[in-house]
């Protein structure tokens, strides 16, 4: 135990990195492209860039299967992707916005695969060191450093922007990359919480991954974490747009929502941890999800009766104490449920299915807005009664006993 206050700061800074990028292209270049006379669907399609979020459980088993024993099973992977992602944030520095917009959206998009790369070893890192009562502030370090990341690259950075220029803003990133690289290559990778003897090979991998989802429930399980965000997804995707539509300045926009909205996001995480630390997981995900379910409603009241200052500010800020209370406490659960042995490519199939299951929210929400005609309140409405049906879900899964399986024969 006396190192796991070094260990989560460890997890806290990889994921730190990690949310940088995605920060940037889910907070920023939203409110820029509107600036610039971009529509509302083509805006709703911008999550696209953040595809390899979607599908690096086709690539997980890799970084289960190789690694270097020498250098860290875990850390022979994500150093080379921390150096490639500072230097492709370096690049990007260098790419006229205003003509090669194209070329930045590429870069964007190599970040997301490096970025997502890096995160299944790092997952598989945290399944491997955390212990079950470690578990609730373990996934509080990698939801708040992953938000920070974000207020970094979406928010802070931006706002800096303005005096240091967009290729300022990459290269502090590229800066704050290297900075974690170096901490990250002297820091000691300790020994997984369980030992599974000899290298693991490609067919018991596979055979461990058909094992762990031919348990009982967990169908039901699979769709609660897919379906868990994607109202909420909906909602987030017009949400800013709303914003500059309703005559708020990307200024202000980029203040209440990408900077005062993300520290309470941050807040709201670290009550995440600690609520699952205190109470039954299921106990505290009907408490978390029921609370976000409040401000998602409050969006349709600004859309439907008119915004001010002040009620944005509420609104936006409950939104995300709330959302960023459930993320945690979500991949607490999803983390009980992994199968240590193959930690890494367990782990991160639940994050591509928590990814995938939110995806579709942005472009339907774009085209409901955009070509079908629908006001924003209507939009907003219906994230509110998808999030609120979600959780339905939680009755079939109070019959499972939330738990990690136990490791078995493969």
């Amino acid at each position: 135990m006396k190192r796991f206050p070094s260990k989560l700061g460890l997890l806290g800074a990889l994921y730190f990195v990690q949310g940088m990028p995605f920060g940037f292209q889910a907070t920023a270049l939203p409110v820029y492209l509107r600036t610039q006379g971009v529509s509302v669907t083509a805006i709703g399609f911008l999550g696209l860039l953040s595809v390899p979020w979607m599908f690096k459980a086709l690539w997980a088993p890799l970084v289960d299967r190789y690694g270097s024993a020498r250098i860290g099973r875990r850390k022979s992977w994500i150093l080379p992707l921390q150096a490639a992602l500072a230097a492709t944030c370096g690049v990007a520095a260098f790419v006229p916005v205003e003509t090669a917009l194209p070329s930045l959206l590429g870069l964007i998009f190599l970040m997301n695969l490096l970025a997502a790369t890096q995160d299944i070893a790092v997952d598989g890192f945290a399944v491997d060191s955390l212990r079950p009562e470690e578990m609730g502030l373990g996934n509080a370090a990698q939801v708040v450093g992953y938000k920070l990341g974000m207020l970094t690259g979406g928010g802070l950075l931006v706002w800096a922007s303005q005096s240091i220029g967009w290729r300022g803003l990459f290269l502090s990133m590229a800066a704050l990359s290297l900075l974690v690289f170096g901490v990250t290559a002297f820091a000691r990778e300790p020994a997984p919480r369980e030992h599974t003897g000899e290298r693991t090979t490609w067919r018991e991998v596979l055979a461990r991954l058909r094992q762990v989802f031919l348990l009982p429930g967990t169908g039901w399980v699979v769709l609660f974490i897919a379906t868990y965000k994607f109202g909420e997804s909906l909602s987030d995707v017009l949400y800013k747009v709303f914003l500059v539509e309703a005559g708020i300045s990307p200024a202000q926009i980029g203040l209440w929502v990408g900077t005062w909205g993300m520290a309470a996001s941050l807040l709201g995480s670290t009550a995440g941890g600690l609520l699952a630390t205190r109470m039954p997981l299921l106990g505290a995900l009907s408490l978390t999800a029921g609370l976000r379910v409040l401000p998602l409603a409050g969006r349709w009241a600004l859309a439907q009766w008119g915004v001010s200052d002040a009620s944005i500010i509420g609104v936006t800020l409950a939104e995300e104490f709330f959302g960023g209370a459930l993320t945690t406490v979500m991949f607490a659960f999803m983390m009980s449920q992994t199968d240590p042995r193959i930690g890494a490519t367990h782990y991160t199939l639940f994050a591509s299915l928590e990814v995938l299951g939110k995806a579709p929210g942005g472009p339907i929400g774009g085209l409901l807005v955009g070509e079908a005609h629908w006001s924003y309140a209507q939009a907003f409405l219906l994230g509110t009664v998808l999030s609120g049906a979600f959780l339905l879900l939680l009755l079939p899964l109070r019959r499972l006993r939330v738990s990690r399986p136990a490791p078995g024969p493969a």
